[in-house]
């Protein structure tokens, strides 16, 4: 079976998607995965905070470009979606770039991304959401992706700013919020709209409540992995969008 070096970019705060994103893809019926991270400073999600971190993110590339993964994603979704409408689009590109002068030829995914990516490959135009961020940058989030073409319905945010403090939200505070949202004409609800807020026992198990498609910010990054691969989307357990190889909607 043929093993794929994933690169992970992450906040230095950030220990959940180290955990989520093998957790998952360990779980593919045909193929092994190997992960190896680098690190920008972060502690506090604000908009000062995601600033300094983003400024470290050359040195990172840099960094991670010397394992030679075939994918490396940049896994902060806020700080993304923080630079403004269609900011994915240009980190990845550059990203890319700065990998390309070194001989690199890795595909570059970031959280923010895969997201959006997730969403229009389960054809949601109205969605709804479960943030941990401060109400500002949540509402950053939440324009973010409205202007990818996609409502948002309702939201939450849980008013965490500690970043380590994020990584322990429990499950049970995540499904409250979830269940407290407007759900009605949505397509699908994101239950966990960052890498660090927990969420993979929760995917399934909000699919089951509530009757619609679920995923979240970890999902959706092995979604965009696996595409980025070639490889069969099919993972049991994780909601919908690791279920089937579904056409991605540009």
């Amino acid at each position: 079976m043929t093993t794929h070096r994933i690169g992970l970019v992450v906040p230095s705060s950030n220990v959940t998607v180290e955990t989520e994103m093998p957790a998952i893809l360990r779980r593919h019926p045909e193929a092994d995965f190997s992960f190896h991270s680098t690190r920008m400073r972060m502690h506090t999600v604000s908009p000062e905070g995601l600033a300094a971190m983003n400024a470290q993110r050359e040195r990172c590339v840099l960094e991670i470009g010397d394992a030679s993964p075939e994918v490396i994603l940049y896994a902060c979704l806020v700080a993304i979606m923080a630079g403004g409408p269609g900011e994915h689009q240009r980190v990845e590109a550059a990203v890319a770039e700065q990998l390309a002068t070194g001989g690199s030829e890795a595909r570059v995914r970031s959280s923010a991304g895969a997201l959006i990516e997730g969403l229009r490959a389960l054809d949601a135009t109205r969605v709804a959401l479960v943030m941990p961020y401060m109400n500002p940058l949540a509402q950053q989030v939440v324009e973010y992706i409205e202007a990818e073409g996609i409502a948002v319905t309702d939201w939450r945010a849980l008013e965490v700013a500690d970043n380590n403090e994020v990584g322990c939200i429990p499950g049970d505070r995540v499904m409250e919020a979830a269940r407290s949202l407007d759900l009605t004409g949505v397509d699908a609800l994101v239950v966990s709209c960052c890498v660090q807020m927990p969420s993979l026992s929760l995917v399934q198990a909000a699919e089951d409540e509530f009757g619609l498609p679920a995923l979240s910010a970890a999902t959706a990054g092995a979604y965009s992995i696996l595409r980025g691969l070639g490889l069969p989307v099919a993972i049991d357990g994780a909601g919908s969008l690791l279920r089937a190889d579904l056409p991605v909607t540009v």
